[in-house]
């Protein structure tokens, strides 16, 4: 019911559940669709016909709340066990790989090595900006509610 291991985004966290990131603006990959998707977007995205969460973030940013972020990434956690979960941003690499760093956080990767985990998981260029960096090394420790 989950990713298969190796497909294109698949990362493997440390418990061992199955996440896929993508970028929106490259074909949908092949194989199953998700059964949930966290969508990290300037604007609402359209329907996608599964369950989803839009994360408001604008690009090269941070999200607006990062107590919403926790609240979806703890689901997508969640629901990777059962199904197929993926977090997607336009271009699948900055909003994109800082969630990803900071679902590896909630997994266990301390934050101050998970932009590290995410690019070696991930994508090699995940987690563009400063201060995206900044965000995945603080998340364990960020007050909920606050972007600071």
């Amino acid at each position: 019911m989950g990713w298969d291991e190796g497909a294109a985004g698949v990362v493997t966290l440390p418990s061992g559940v199955l996440v896929r990131g993508r970028g929106l603006r490259a074909p949908m990959p092949g194989g199953h669709p998700p059964t949930f998707g966290a969508y990290l977007l300037g604007s609402e995205p359209p329907e996608f016909g599964w369950d989803s969460r839009w994360v408001p973030w604008p690009d090269f940013r941070l999200p607006r709340s990062s107590a919403y972020l926790r609240t979806v990434l703890e689901e997508v956690l969640d629901r990777s066990r059962e199904g197929r979960a993926e977090i997607a941003c336009f271009g699948g690499r900055g909003r994109t790989g800082t969630a990803l760093a900071c679902l590896a956080v909630i997994d266990g990767v301390p934050a101050g090595e998970a932009v590290l985990w995410v690019r070696a998981n991930y994508h090699p260029k995940a987690v563009e900006t400063p201060w995206q960096k900044r965000f995945v090394r603080q998340f364990r420790t960020r007050e909920l509610g606050s972007n600071g």
